[in-house]
């Protein structure tokens, strides 16, 4: 199954559509979408009076950078691990007693 993210000129053309009053399956049908993809995408965007492609696209890029993962790497971590690596400890020790502490980290290849 192969699915693909609307892209802004599907959304201009969804908008020019939807305000000639157009419904989500005759839009769908212009569009080669599947009409349940139309009505979400209607519904999640709907801004006061009806749907409109620039602010859609602002909202779906905000939704997309909000679901990157913020990992878990962060610099004091780096630091930390490059301490306990100059005293010799593993790879291996160093990801155990993160993990005995609950405290956040990353594979010992990775590291």
């Amino acid at each position: 199954m192969s699915y693909s993210h609307l892209r802004i000129f599907e959304r201009s053309k969804l908008e020019i559509l939807h305000r000639q009053g157009k419904s989500a399956r005759a839009i769908a049908e212009e569009l080669g979408r599947h009409h349940t993809t139309i009505c979400r995408e209607i519904s999640r965007n709907v801004h006061l009076e009806s749907y409109q492609a620039e602010s859609s696209q602002q909202a779906y890029v905000q939704r997309r950078k909000a679901l990157v993962s913020k990992g878990k790497w962060t610099k004091d971590h780096a630091e930390e691990l490059e301490e306990k690596l100059h005293t010799t400890w593993s790879t291996e020790q160093i990801v155990e007693r993160f993990k005995t502490e609950n405290r956040p980290s990353v594979c010992f290849k990775t590291i």
